[in-house]
Order: structure tokens, then sequence, then C-alpha cells
């Protein structure tokens, strides 16, 4: 297996994580770039072209509030994760949890 294809599994099992670390990192109001940045700080590889869309999916789903500000010179939408979000950010807290350890009992070959 080439390395091109190792990098769309890992790419594949990031995506549905980089959805958990929105939720929790939102829990304070944040803006579309400082997220990227934050995200990426915490190893959680992604680029705008994910970002953006995956925010206006949830908040369009509800999991998501925002607003403008536009106090700077360049206004900016700042997110914040909403009663819902939190909730959802709870549940796949504790299945990702209960994933990890069972992943972590398997036998490894290293």
């Amino acid at each position: 297996m080439s390395e091109n294809e190792f990098d769309i599994h890992v790419q594949e099992l990031r995506r549905g994580t980089i959805v958990l670390a929105c939720l929790r990192l939102l829990i304070e109001p944040g803006y579309g770039y400082g997220l990227l940045e934050h995200l990426q700080e915490r190893g959680f590889d992604t680029d705008a072209n994910t970002l953006y869309p995956l925010l206006r999916r949830l908040e369009k789903q509800g999991y998501l509030t925002s607003e403008w500000d536009t106090g700077q010179s360049r206004p900016r939408k700042f997110y914040r994760t909403s009663a819902d979000g939190r909730r959802l950010a709870a549940v796949l807290t504790d299945d990702f949890t209960r994933l990890a350890d069972a992943i972590a009992a398997l036998p490894r070959e290293d």
C-alpha cells in the first residue's frame, strides 16, 4: 500500500475528530482562522477548505451559534457551541473515549 493510500485512511479517521474538537474548543467564542490555528497547535491537521464548510454545517444543524464582530477593521464571524452542541460534544467524547479504549485493548504488532 502506498503512502498516499495511508494518507487517505488517516484523513478519514481524523475527519470526525475535527467535529468534536471544534465543538469543544468553541465553548469559548472563536472565529474561523483563530480556530484553525488552535486546531493545528493541538495536532488536528486541517485546512480552511475543510473547516469553514464544517462550521457553516454545524451552525445550520444548530450545534453552533454565531455573531459578527464589526468592531475591528476587518469584520469577523465568531462561533460558539450551542446547548445542543454541548450535548453532542458530550456524547461524542464519551463514544470516542470508549472507542479509543477498545482500540488500545486490541493486539498490536510493533
